[in-house]
């Protein structure tokens, strides 16, 4: 079972089914990313249609404990990425034909 799905493997798959150049396949990829990642930073929320959303959400601080010492401890506020899957993408992870 494969776990890791490389940016080398996305190149080569855009490289055999499309049949551009590897080179030209890698800056296809590259920009994609780009693209993504300034619509993320810029709208702090992206839908992809068919796939899922991406967010950004705002975690307040709280108080936490060490369960080995049972030490309280402040945990500082921070961003996190949420995902949500589509419907769609939730319809065919759970189908029959993926088992």
């Amino acid at each position: 079972m494969r776990i890791n799905l490389t940016k080398k493997d996305l190149v080569n798959s855009i490289y055999m089914q499309l049949g551009f150049s590897k080179l030209i396949s890698e800056n296809l990829i590259d920009d994609f990313i780009q693209i993504i990642i300034q619509s993320f930073l810029k709208e702090k929320k992206i839908k992809l249609s068919r796939f899922g959303t991406f967010e950004i959400r705002h975690k307040r601080s709280r108080i936490g404990r060490n369960p080995k010492t049972k030490e309280s401890k402040e945990i500082s506020s921070r961003k996190v990425l949420l995902f949500k899957p589509s419907k769609e993408f939730k319809k065919l992870v759970n189908s029959k034909d993926n088992e």
